[in-house]
């Protein structure tokens, strides 16, 4: 019975083939738009998780409230010292901690100024080998040159970007090259890959020393990196960091001047923004949805106007209205089904496309496409519940129409 119910409805879909891809558009557009927004946003989250996973989740970032990598002037006032490192180094628990400077600068080459950051590498080879694994510029990162050695002197490393990318009047910078950081020439002695953050990519690392000399900020750090020690529970060293912070820097509880974050504490955050952004992104595209179903409906009335005496044979000759209620419910599902399969092709290649230019352009794969089952099953089902549900009124109307009156029409 259904079989026959669906090769009817295929069929009168069939003879009105240009205003079925007509009334279609609508919700392939909103299917596609909601099929590549939710597969970005979820190849994203997998990326940034993979990341944190190899950072490792025994790391502990502090940080001064307000510390933020923008633009220079937007950090606040508060700082970390040495007197805090020191203090988080005692925690027990913690088996390494280092601070680093992430401190605004000028770099100019070839007569041309551009305005960036430089972070620091301590001399301590603990210390230096937790910033390696944690900023990926170790000697295992190096693409060409050389890592930075402790007791380099005004020597610097970069991100790849510095060396694809001619920044510096048409000139890009290679291991060799001369440069001056406010003022002070330094050499280039490493370019290690592109990390996928982006802040990471656009900073230069220098010796600690050199910075404190360059910058006369004695005392001063931007952040603190610790590593939990095995076998401690993360959570409760963090707490642990938290109370001696606390006791050092002489504030109350509730008015920390500083945060202490975990690795699942940061990820947790970058989700939340990364969904946030995705719902609205998903809502935006949703109207699509809203008009291609308003679309349906309107199909479906100028279906029962044009097919009344049709409707009146059907009755006429046996048809119950739940007979004549279902073929034209499932014609507006199968509407909606079909414009889902559409839209989900359409969304999965554009967001493939928008991976493959990702991954040229930033020479990274932070941003990746995912197609979980779940997206697909219920990409399709949603776009066969607009349809039916935006065929609902004409099919109920259809269904009542009283024989002899769509006779007579």
């Amino acid at each position: 019975m259904l079989k026959d119910y669906l090769r009817l409805a295929t069929s009168n879909l069939r003879r009105r083939r240009l205003r079925s891809w007509l009334t279609m558009i609508g919700i392939f557009i909103g299917i596609a738009a909601v099929v590549s927004l939710i597969s970005l946003g979820q190849g994203m989250q997998n990326a940034i998780s993979a990341q944190f996973s190899q950072l490792g989740a025994d790391k502990l970032t502090i940080k001064a409230k307000g510390f933020s990598t923008g633009p220079p002037g937007s950090n606040s006032d508060i700082q970390l010292t040495t007197g805090d490192l020191r203090t988080v180094q005692h925690v027990r628990g913690i088996a390494v901690a280092t601070g680093r400077l992430v401190e605004p600068i000028s770099v100019t080459y070839n007569r041309k100024t551009i305005y960036t950051y430089v972070a620091s590498m301590p001399s301590d080879p603990a210390e230096r080998a937790l910033v390696s694994e944690a900023a990926n510029v170790g000697a295992k990162d190096m693409l060409y040159g050389r890592a930075l050695k402790s007791d380099d002197q005004w020597k610097v490393v970069m991100s790849q970007n510095y060396y694809d990318d001619p920044k510096f009047n048409g000139k890009s910078l290679a291991p060799g090259d001369r440069i001056e950081i406010n003022g002070q020439t330094v050499d280039v002695v490493g370019i290690f890959k592109k990390t996928g953050n982006p802040f990471v990519d656009m900073s230069f690392a220098m010796n600690e020393q050199q910075i404190r000399d360059l910058l006369d900020i004695p005392d001063k750090y931007g952040l603190i990196v610790a590593q939990v020690a095995k076998g401690s529970d993360v959570q409760l060293v963090a707490e642990s960091v938290t109370k001696d912070l606390r006791n050092y820097r002489n504030v109350k509880e509730g008015k920390e001047d500083f945060e202490v974050q975990t690795a699942a504490q940061t990820l947790d955050t970058v989700k939340t923004v990364l969904a946030i952004v995705t719902a609205v992104l998903v809502g935006i595209a949703a109207i699509s949805l809203l008009v291609g179903g308003i679309g349906i409906m309107n199909t479906m009335y100028t279906a029962v106007v044009e097919r009344t005496n049709e409707i009146g044979i059907m009755k006429a000759i046996g048809s119950r209205n739940s007979d004549v209620l279902l073929i034209f419910l499932i014609e507006a599902g199968l509407l909606g089904t079909l414009g889902g399969v559409i839209g989900i092709l359409l969304g999965m290649g554009f967001s493939k496309l928008v991976e493959i230019i990702a991954t040229i352009s930033l020479g990274t794969n932070i941003i990746q496409s995912s197609f979980p089952w779940y997206l697909i099953v219920g990409s399709l089902l949603f776009s066969f519940c607009v349809g039916a549900a935006a065929g609902t009124f004409p099919a109920v109307q259809a269904s009542k129409l009283p024989p002899v009156e769509a006779l007579r029409q």
